[in-house]
């Protein structure tokens, strides 16, 4: 199990939710008189037998109690019945929605790998809870559910290796540029008793560079191949180009202090052009300052 894995139940969490929606809402009656155990149980051990992989049904009344043994694949659990589960989230949540709900991935008492559970509350006919039909699938089958499109699957391992190529040729580009930076060293034979400012600002500027290109490819391998989300209130595409621009925003204004130097030991009159980087460098803080105002805001909205 890998941290993509959990990305893409987020993103076809709603698919699968309505999946099984459509699974309970079919085979399961509901706000109908005289409801009972017996009526329930055998059509929702009918969807665990269409399932496949399936690892588990089972009943509790609107207390939260489980009124049934848990049916596994092969096997019922008999010790379950009469447990509490008033505070799992497949209970409260649905009686809290008053509408079929799916958790989020936690580990699994019957097999413990990460599992996923679909909730169903049931109501008699005057509307008063009755039952809450639980059904356990493993993440991965859930994945599944949600991506049934063969377009879905091809477009993500295409997307996937297209990112993979791009970040690994920009760590190529990075790797380079460091290498060119750490050459500067010896060519201008910068050393404690041989010290020149330019030349040290041009190998700091080509050190900058190289971070910034490989901070880029980093961010990619993580959230677009790796699937590692998206810290804090900037995530995705916002986070690599927040992080890209604060890099090259340094890379300027390293330059633009490499200029004023020069420029007011040789032409001072030429400072003015070293002016106008900075001037670029804080509309550039500013634009990336209002980025991530309006980012945060869509996000938090």
């Amino acid at each position: 199990m890998v941290a993509s894995d959990i990305q893409n139940f987020s993103e076809g969490r709603t698919k699968a939710r309505a999946y099984f929606c459509y699974l309970f809402s079919k085979n399961i009656p509901n706000r109908l008189p005289s409801l009972s155990i017996e009526m329930i149980m055998p059509r929702l051990l009918k969807i665990k037998a269409d399932l496949q992989n399936c690892e588990g049904v089972y009943l509790l009344d609107y207390r939260g109690v489980q009124v049934t043994p848990t049916f596994t694949a092969n096997t019922q659990k008999d010790e379950d019945a009469g447990k509490i589960r008033a505070d799992r989230a497949y209970y409260y949540r649905a009686v809290r929605e008053a509408r079929c709900t799916i958790t989020d991935p936690y580990p699994s008492l019957i097999t413990g790998e990460l599992t996923v559970t679909a909730s169903q509350p049931i109501y008699d006919e005057n509307g008063e809870l009755l039952y809450i039909a639980c059904l356990d699938m493993p993440i991965d089958e859930v994945i599944k559910i949600a991506r049934q499109s063969t377009s879905d699957v091809f477009f993500s391992k295409l997307f996937k290796y297209a990112y993979g190529s791009f970040a690994f040729a920009l760590i190529a580009i990075a790797v380079l540029l460091f290498f060119k930076s750490l050459q500067s060293f010896f060519i201008y034979e910068i050393t404690p008793s041989h010290f020149e400012i330019k030349n040290v600002f041009e190998a700091t500027i080509l050190l900058t560079l190289a971070l910034a290109i490989f901070d880029l490819a980093k961010t990619l391998i993580e959230e677009e191949i790796m699937g590692r989300n998206k810290e804090h209130n900037i995530s995705g595409p916002h986070k690599t180009m927040v992080r890209f621009l604060g890099s090259i925003i340094i890379a300027l204004s390293i330059e633009a202090l490499m200029l004023v130097f020069k420029f007011a030991i040789t032409d001072p009159n030429q400072l003015v052009y070293a002016m106008y980087i900075v001037a670029g460098v804080a509309m550039l803080l500013v634009t990336l300052a209002v980025y991530i105002k309006f980012t945060k805001l869509k996000i938090e909205d």
